[in-house]
């Protein structure tokens, strides 16, 4: 059975589910017949994909990390490559997520038999009218999550996730998500927002809610702000692959200039292919299965 758990965003991570673009994109035909409609920039150029893609699995690999990967699935399309979305983990399984983007309805599915023949346990999933996203869900410590409540996840779906979760937690708060550019864009919590370590976050708070900003503060969490010219190149999309240890999409020199002031150590990716043209960064592409506990971080291996 497959080893799940670490309710942390910056724990050590162990073990990640990831979608190679071959499982996803699958082939040139089906890249063009979905692209647009799903709301990508453009078409993703599947060798390019690919070659980007093992770039990241090299860069996780250096850091020790088990890698599962998702197999190819006809109810899945080219969104199924962020493989965060589909659902969420904590110390007693995964609990499947219920998709606020029509077209990615069949993701939860196709995880939920993965994980099977993997023995990880399911906790329980999102249904009726609620609606939940994988990264609108931010684990700020053990005890504590901040679920964004946009269009991709509404107050139904986070409810069910508190009870889902039960004794699990001692917190979930609702983050109200602003329309930004409406409904059809990507905006989950984690487009705003990522933990760098246990008091520290990475973000852009112009399009954060003054009372989640001041219950950081509260909370003794500092936040970093992303430079306003790099939003958009997903600047404020990082994950952290152990405390103050992190990957970020390549092209965002200022915001890599930042977080190193603060002692962050970044590793960068090219991503134009897999993560700019539909619009889903690190975070995105993956679903982290197990972390340590937050603790001191681990040295990456040398080429």
């Amino acid at each position: 059975m497959a080893a799940i758990g670490g309710q942390s965003e910056v724990g050590r991570l162990r073990t990640v589910l990831l979608k190679h673009p071959h499982e996803a994109f699958v082939d040139r035909e089906r890249v063009a017949a979905q692209w647009h409609d799903l709301g990508f920039v453009g078409a993703p150029d599947l060798e390019r994909a690919s070659a980007e893609f093992d770039h990241l699995v090299s860069i996780l690999k250096r850091f020790e990390i088990e890698i599962l990967s998702l197999p190819r699935d006809d109810e899945t399309g080219l969104d199924s490559i962020y493989t965060r979305d589909a659902s969420v983990v904590c110390d007693r399984g995964a609990i499947l997520c219920s998709m606020g983007k029509p077209r990615r309805r069949g993701e939860p599915a196709a995880v939920e038999r993965f994980l099977a023949m993997e023995g990880v346990p399911i906790l329980g999933r999102i249904s009726g009218e609620g609606l939940l996203e994988g990264g609108d869900v931010v684990w700020i410590d053990e005890r504590t999550l901040a679920v964004g409540e946009g269009y991709r996840s509404n107050g139904a779906g986070i409810r069910q996730l508190r009870d889902l979760l039960g004794d699990a937690v001692d917190e979930v708060l609702p983050v109200p998500l602003p329309h930004w550019d409406g409904p059809e864009d990507v905006l989950h919590l984690m487009s705003l927002l990522s933990p760098i370590d246990r008091s520290l976050v990475l973000a852009h708070p112009r399009l954060l809610p003054v009372p989640f900003l001041r219950w950081l503060e509260k909370r003794g969490i500092g936040v970093l702000e992303a430079p306003e010219a790099e939003y958009d190149s997903m600047a404020t999309n990082v994950l952290a692959l152990a405390p103050r240890r992190c990957l970020m999409l390549a092209g965002n020199p200022k915001t890599v200039k930042l977080l190193e002031a603060n002692g962050v150590d970044v590793w960068t990716y090219d991503g134009r292919e897999i993560s700019l043209k539909g619009q889903g960064g690190p975070t995105c592409l993956t679903r982290p299965l197990r972390r340590e506990p937050a603790g001191h971080p681990p040295a990456a291996q040398q080429d």
